[in-house]
C-alpha cells in the first residue's frame, strides 16, 4: 500500500453532497466528533467493481447514527450512490469504502443538539487487513487488556468511534509485542473478538463462535456463518470462556478489512489452519467476487 499519508492522497471524496478534491475534505480541529467520538463509520470493500453487501452496511451505518442520537440526513438510496459513483471516479475495481457521519463544529461541549451532522465517503485501495505472506499460516495474537464493555454502558450495536479506542490501544501493545492483533474478552470474562474482526474456533468439525451479546456482530460475520452452512457445518453460536481455547484446534478472524484470516497462536494457545479454515477462506474469496448473468 501507498505509503503516502492518507490527508494527501490523491481522487476525490464525497462530503456532504459534494464531490470534493481529496485534499480539500477537511474539518475544523473544534468538530465535536473530534472532541467527544459522536461518529460513525463502515467499512466495506469493493470487488470486481461492486461493493459487497452494500445496502446492509449502509442500513447499519444510519442506524448506528440513531443508536448515538443523531439522524444522518442522507436517505440509504442517496448514500448507495454516492458509494457507487464515488468509487466510479476513483476508477477501482477493488478497493476499501469509508463512509462516516459526525456532529460537526456549531457547538462545543458535552451537548450539542444542534450541530450540523456531516458526511463523508471516502474510497481507497487497500490490501488484505494482514500480511499475506502469513496470512494462511496463522496470524499470532495476543490477549487484550481491555475488555468490550457493558452494553448498559455503551450502545454496543452501533459501530461508533468512540468504541475503537481501547481497540486502537489494545492493537498497538499487541504489534509491540510482536502480535498481528490482540484477542478481546467481554466484561464478564468471555470471549468477545479480536480488535476489528469477529472470531470463530473449529473444535471436532463443529464450528463455534461468542454470542455477539456485547459487540458488533459483524456483516462479514453473519456471510461467513452462512457460508459454513451452507457446506453443512455445525455452527454453535454461544458463550465461550478463555479456558476453553486450549480445547480447539482451529480458529479464523473474519471482518471487511480482514476478510477470512486463520489464526496459529492467542497467547499461549496454538491452532493450526486446517480444512475448514482453509474452505471458507476460499469460499468468502468467492461469494464477494460480483456475480454476472449466466449469458454475460
Amino acid at each position: 500500500m501507498s505509503t503516502v499519508p492518507f490527508d494527501q492522497m490523491d481522487g476525490q471524496i464525497w462530503f456532504n453532497g459534494e464531490f470534493v478534491p481529496w485534499r480539500d475534505a477537511k474539518v475544523h480541529v473544534l468538530t465535536h466528533g473530534l472532541h467527544y467520538a459522536s461518529a460513525v463509520f463502515e467499512g466495506e470493500r469493493a470487488y470486481g467493481g461492486e461493493i459487497f453487501k452494500l445496502r446492509a452496511h449502509t442500513d447499519r451505518l444510519i442506524e448506528s447514527g440513531r443508536l448515538l442520537g443523531f439522524k444522518i440526513p442522507y436517505s440509504a438510496d442517496e448514500i448507495d450512490s454516492a458509494c457507487n459513483e464515488l468509487l466510479r471516479r476513483q476508477g477501482f475495481a477493488d478497493a476499501y469504502v469509508r463512509p462516516i457521519a459526525w456532529r460537526g463544529s456549531e457547538m462545543m461541549g458535552v451537548s450539542a443538539q444542534n450541530n450540523r451532522i456531516n458526511v463523508a465517503i471516502a474510497i481507497w485501495q487497500w490490501p488484505s487487513y494482514f500480511n499475506p505472506e502469513q496470512r494462511m499460516k496463522g496470524i499470532r495474537l495476543d490477549m487484550a487488556e481491555y475488555r468490550r464493555p457493558d452494553p448498559r454502558t455503551a450502545p454496543s450495536k452501533a459501530k461508533a468511534s468512540g468504541l475503537y479506542m481501547i481497540c486502537t490501544i489494545s492493537k498497538h501493545a499487541a504489534e509491540a509485542k510482536g502480535y498481528a492483533d490482540a484477542l478481546m474478552l467481554d466484561w464478564r470474562g468471555h470471549v468477545a473478538e479480536a480488535t476489528g474482526a469477529n472470531v470463530f474456533f473449529v473444535k471436532d468439525g463443529v464450528i463455534h463462535t461468542p454470542d455477539p451479546d456485547c459487540f458488533l456482530d459483524g456483516i462479514t460475520r453473519r456471510t461467513v456463518i452462512d457460508l459454513a452452512k451452507r457446506r453443512g457445518y455445525e455452527v454453535q453460536v454461544r458463550t465461550i470462556l478463555p479456558e476453553e481455547l486450549e480445547s480447539f484446534t482451529e480458529c479464523f478472524l473474519c471482518g471487511t478489512a480482514a476478510e477470512v484470516t486463520p489464526v496459529a497462536e492467542i497467547g499461549p494457545y496454538s491452532f493450526t489452519p486446517g480444512d475448514i479454515s482453509r474452505q471458507l477462506v476460499a469460499d468468502y474469496a468467492a461469494e464477494v467476487q460480483p456475480k454476472r448473468a449466466a449469458a454475460e
